[in-house]
């Protein structure tokens, strides 16, 4: 009898079903119907867990640079007659989560949702977070089953790069759902059925949901019938909740409520490793800066200042005495080393001497401080610990002549906000956003902040840059289709920006995340994302 129960017990083992609960650091459940909210914490964890885009990134290696790879899509080529127009070849026998087939329909009908505006299925709550990462997409056409063109409103070598962004939804299963919606006419079935799709969604991703609450939790099990037998997750079940406050994220993974944290406290690092706790990080292609107001009458207009500001920061006293080492000090989007740094002539440092002489040129002083407003989040994806690390620029600001005023709110608002623009009522008169920022396209990395044609609401020029300069190199960079002469222009691009002192560059991200050392073979790639598929998960 006891060898039956112990058998028994072994058999119930083997069979136990293993999950791993992660606390995000967004306050809710990034959107789940194809296109996420909530910046790339969202595309981590609504995103590329569910879905997949015709381009994506390979996550693979911790010592390697992340680059696009073929996702839905096996190949492209952009056509050398009309550089406009690129063709890209689809993976077959891959389906959806409901069953349906993901062909040319599919991709044509999943462009259509968000730039389309009188497709049934267009959804513009999914445009703002969408169409503007792929500003120059304009149109899809089914050549056959498994071969699309898509064109854009000008030459872009950018374009396969965007679209890691454009998540493929089921059209089968929203037209189902659509059918059998309430609404008075079609705009509200649509949107009706777009909420019913959120709760039971279908992509073609390595996990499927399985349950979701919003605001407080969505549960995912994997797909054992994924395309990409080397990803098909090794762990049965996954569970995201919102947990936004650094501490209660930390005291739940203490506790065992979680077995995967987010940016952990700083200061609790220590007590985490002697816990037995594993702690990753990796310097990433993201940024934490500044990003300066360039409307009429912004402080920032002056040069001199945004110099000063740039050289008045201790980044390394950030990085020792605050941040518990978790951050890469920055001199620019991209350090020496990388093919788009360049050769700036402004040297982004610690000095404050030459800070204070800059800001008593241009009219400040100990006795008349220049006032300047930052919008900021209390926390969010890629915003680090976004609170402290603002209170040590104002303390470190005032020291060269500046009056730093923190408006802090919630990090969607904040992010929303980004996108309306510095001139917006939402900005609410500051003269500068706190939004990290992803590096690791021209288009994310420089493009968006840079070309005049961004700003809002386009996209993300929130301060309304204006700089022929500018304009003229990103032109010559969209235009350049060889990479190495492509990556040349884009260093140029890069130098003058810091040259310009575009940004106050305070910092990179290196992802610290935080789990229990039952959580083995994850790999913590030089990347703003992560493939969770790898992870094993022991008893």
């Amino acid at each position: 009898m006891m060898a039956v129960a112990a058998s028994f017990v072994l058999a119930q083992a083997a069979v136990a079903e293993t999950v791993v609960r992660i606390g995000m650091t967004a306050a809710d459940i990034p959107r789940t119907l194809g296109q996420p909210d909530q910046g790339f914490e969202g595309n981590r964890f609504t995103g590329l867990t569910m879905y997949d885009a015709l381009t994506g990134w390979d996550l693979s290696s911790s010592d390697k640079a992340s680059v696009v790879v073929p996702g839905l899509a096996t190949e492209w080529a952009v056509n050398p007659d009309d550089k406009t127009k690129w063709v890209f070849k689809l993976r077959p026998g891959v389906k959806f989560h409901d069953g349906s087939p993901f062909n040319a329909d599919a991709v044509v009908w999943n462009v259509e949702k968000v730039l389309k505006q009188d497709a049934p299925q267009f959804d513009a709550s999914q445009v703002g977070v969408t169409a503007s990462r792929m500003p120059t997409l304009a149109s899809a056409r089914k050549i056959d089953d498994l071969t699309v063109e898509l064109s854009t409103k000008e030459p872009d070598s950018f374009l396969p790069i965007n679209l890691t962004n454009l998540f493929m939804a089921s059209p089968s299963k929203w037209q189902k759902l659509y059918e059998s919606a309430p609404g008075a006419d079609a705009k509200a079935k649509s949107q009706a059925a777009w909420a019913a799709f959120a709760a039971d969604a279908s992509g073609t991703g390595p996990w499927k949901m399985s349950k979701f609450t919003p605001r407080e939790r969505l549960e995912v099990v994997k797909n054992p019938e994924y395309w990409d037998k080397a990803r098909v997750p090794k762990v049965d079940r996954m569970v995201m909740l919102p947990m936004p406050e650094a501490n209660a994220r930390t005291a739940a993974l203490l506790s065992g409520q979680v077995d995967w944290i987010e940016a952990p406290a700083p200061d609790a690092v220590p007590q985490l490793k002697q816990r037995g706790f594993t702690i990753y990080s990796n310097e990433q292609p993201h940024v934490w800066p500044w990003q300066f107001s360039r409307i009429e009458g912004s402080p920032w207009n002056d040069i001199r200042v945004r110099k000063a500001a740039n050289l008045c920061v201790d980044r390394e006293g950030m990085k020792d005495g605050l941040l518990a080492g978790l951050m890469v000090p920055a001199t620019g989007t991209f350090e020496p080393g990388h093919p788009w740094r360049g050769k700036p002539t402004f040297e982004i440092k610690y000095d404050k001497a030459a800070a204070q002489k800059l800001m008593q040129e241009a009219g400040y002083g100990p006795s008349k401080k220049l006032t300047v407003k930052t919008q900021t989040s209390a926390s969010g994806s890629g915003q680090m610990q976004p609170l402290p690390m603002n209170e040590y620029l104002q303390q470190a600001l005032a020291e060269c002549y500046f009056d730093v005023q923190l408006d802090v709110i919630e990090w969607n608002t904040l992010f929303t906000n980004w996108r309306r623009g510095a001139k917006d009522p939402s900005a609410n008169g500051a003269h500068a956003t706190n939004v990290t920022y992803a590096a690791m396209d021209p288009f994310f990395a420089m493009v968006r902040f840079l070309q005049s044609s961004m700003a809002p609401p386009v996209s993300n020029n929130w301060g309304f840059i204006n700089d022929p300069k500018f304009d003229a190199l990103v032109k010559k960079a969209r235009e350049t289709f060889d990479p190495k002469e492509r990556d040349a222009a884009l260093a140029e691009l890069h130098a003058a920006s810091v040259d310009d002192a575009a940004f106050l560059y305070v910092a990179h991200d290196v992802g610290p995340r935080a789990m229990t050392a039952k959580i083995k073979g994850l790999v913590q790639p030089k990347s703003w994302f992560v493939d969770f598929s790898t992870m094993s998960m022991t008893p």
